[in-house]
């Protein structure tokens, strides 16, 4: 059974680094062609669990792209920083969407997700969700947020242990999650 990885995981995760680890992996994000990288839209108050997030992508093969690395990007926000991460949506391979109780009060997370959708065809956008607890779905009360696929934690068909997939709910269908990323 497929589930979502916990917060307390996710702190676990990145516990699992020292700080000057953390920074370290952060930072390679600066020096990503954007054009091959997956954007990750997340909200500034999950600074804890991002580099945990980032290295489970990038150990799956993705190129991370996140904004607060960007040497390109203003030091204050400003409509400037908007057309940016347009571009920035636009120019990335894959779009993945931390996902969190965080998630509501960000202005930019909904935004960045509605340009992604502009942008990109359904498949190449996925939530990764980060609960509470591993079957909770609160965040995804935005109704819109069903339309995507979900990165979970889970047995997969034909592999002997679980594995990072990304699964459609709608068809009920799963793809490991190095694949995903490496797919056009």
């Amino acid at each position: 059974m497929a589930r979502n990885i916990t917060k307390s995981e996710l702190e676990s995760f990145t516990r699992n680094f020292t700080l000057n680890e953390q920074r370290q992996i952060l930072k390679a994000a600066r020096n990503q062609s954007v054009s091959v990288s997956t954007f990750l839209s997340h909200s500034s108050k999950d600074v804890d669990i991002l580099p945990g997030v980032v290295n489970i992508l990038k150990n799956h093969g993705a190129a991370v792209y996140i904004d607060e690395v960007d040497p390109n990007m203003p030091p204050y926000t400003s409509h400037e920083t908007a057309r940016l991460l347009k571009s920035r949506i636009n120019e990335s391979k894959r779009f993945v969407l931390l996902t969190s109780e965080n998630s509501k009060d960000s202005r930019w997370v909904p935004w960045e997700l509605g340009i992604a959708d502009g942008y990109k065809n359904i498949n190449r956008i996925a939530l990764f969700p980060s609960s509470e607890n591993m079957y909770a779905d609160r965040w995804s009360s935005w109704e819109y947020l069903g339309l995507y696929l979900k990165i979970v934690w889970g047995k997969l068909q034909g592999y002997d242990k679980d594995v990072w997939m990304v699964l459609d709910e709608e068809s009920n269908t799963a793809t490991e999650l190095s694949n995903w990323l490496a797919g056009g």
